[in-house]
């Protein structure tokens, strides 16, 4: 691949010279369709997503590596996404020190920035309503990293979106949000490609 230099590598919380302990990490790319094999810089989104995984010093596999395995190896488990292909290795390794530091699943999430409207009904018909705080709302991004506490007590790998995984593990386990870099947001279409590609250019080298 194409060297990158990491756009999270100014990020003033992250120490540099701290050794990133031994992690594991897996790329999603199943249930979205073709975007993940989408271009950027040249490069498929999922390999760009595999690229910043190895960068960042976790230990890439893949979901044909037994759950069995994965409990045995007792080890940080990162789940990134192909669809947030951009996403800093240095914000990766910072997620994972933060999962061990804390004892808690870290998800990166973006602040949503659209308006979002309650929708009510009159009369069976659906009607906008007021608008939502948005200061209390996030949008789930990557990665999520699972603590090797958290790892020993699934039963299986995490399935469905990172919204939805999120959602679940919050429900059984402390989760820890921390925010992405602007560069680490989702993509769900050809146009937010095109964005994140105008948006990461600088970085590109």
């Amino acid at each position: 691949m194409t060297p990158m230099e990491d756009p999270y590598a100014d990020y003033d919380e992250i120490d540099e010279t701290a050794e990133l302990p031994p992690a594991l990490g897996i790329v999603a790319d199943d249930s979205r369709g073709s975007l993940p094999f989408a271009l950027i810089h040249g490069e498929a989104l999922v390999a760009a997503a595999t690229w910043s995984l190895g960068e960042s010093g976790v230990t890439p596999v893949d979901f044909t590596t037994s759950w069995e395995g994965i409990v045995a190896a007792e080890e940080p488990l990162v789940l990134h996404d192909s669809l947030c292909p951009m996403t800093p290795p240095a914000f990766i390794a910072h997620c994972v020190s933060t999962a061990l530091a804390r004892e808690a699943v870290v998800v990166g999430v973006r602040p949503v920035t659209d308006t979002v409207k309650k929708l009510t009904a009159e009369d069976g018909v659906p009607v906008l309503g007021e608008t939502v705080d948005r200061s209390a709302l996030v949008s789930v991004a990557a990665p999520i990293v699972l603590p090797p506490a958290v790892v020993a007590a699934l039963d299986d790998w995490p399935s469905g979106d990172f919204a939805e995984i999120a959602g679940a593990l919050a429900r059984r386990f402390p989760v820890v949000s921390v925010e992405a870099p602007p560069v680490g947001r989702r993509v769900t279409s050809p146009d937010d490609v095109r964005l994140l590609e105008a948006l990461s250019r600088s970085r590109i080298s």
